[in-house]
């Protein structure tokens, strides 16, 4: 499953829309303006809000916190080790992890699971500076979630970036 990002640089707001290969809209990136947190909904075609993502107010190292109807779905955060490569971990509420690696200012990234590879963040095979491509490895993966994951660790080392 391969997904595009069609990223918004500038805007209120931060909404975007994510596409299947085929150029139909899946998703919709909703972040939520003037908030004292940095919050969005990942939301279907129609509307209904499928995964909410949003910064944890107190930690010491920047965390994301993704929810889903409601209850904790996992937690991301940069690994204390990590000086050569942009690493975050994902902490799922099942006690699973998932590891995220590459250059993640840059759109490059991978997700995996227990040495195994579930998604691939890319801009390499496409054309336009504000989109990246969020390939799908496995077909038991849940494209939401992976996509989330993409949105906050994106986030995140943007943040790290500024700071």
């Amino acid at each position: 499953m391969r997904f595009l990002v069609r990223d918004r640089i500038l805007g209120i707001g931060d909404d975007y829309w994510i596409e299947d290969d085929h150029g139909n809209r899946v998703f919709l990136v909703d972040g939520k303006a003037m908030r004292l947190r940095d919050t969005f909904e990942l939301k279907d075609t129609q509307g209904r809000v499928l995964i909410d993502i949003h910064q944890k107010m107190l930690s010491l190292r920047n965390t994301m916190v993704i929810e889903r109807d409601g209850e904790p779905l996992a937690r991301i955060k940069r690994k204390r080790l990590s000086l050569l490569r942009n690493h975050y971990r994902v902490s799922l509420t099942d006690g699973t992890e998932l590891d995220v690696s590459g250059k993640i200012l840059d759109r490059e990234f991978a997700v995996e699971y227990d040495g195994e590879l579930l998604a691939v963040i890319s801009r390499r095979w496409l054309h336009l500076r504000d989109t990246y491509g969020v390939d799908v490895v496995r077909d038991d993966a849940d494209p939401a979630l992976l996509i989330a994951v993409a949105v906050c660790v994106i986030h995140l080392a943007e943040q790290e970036r500024e700071d």
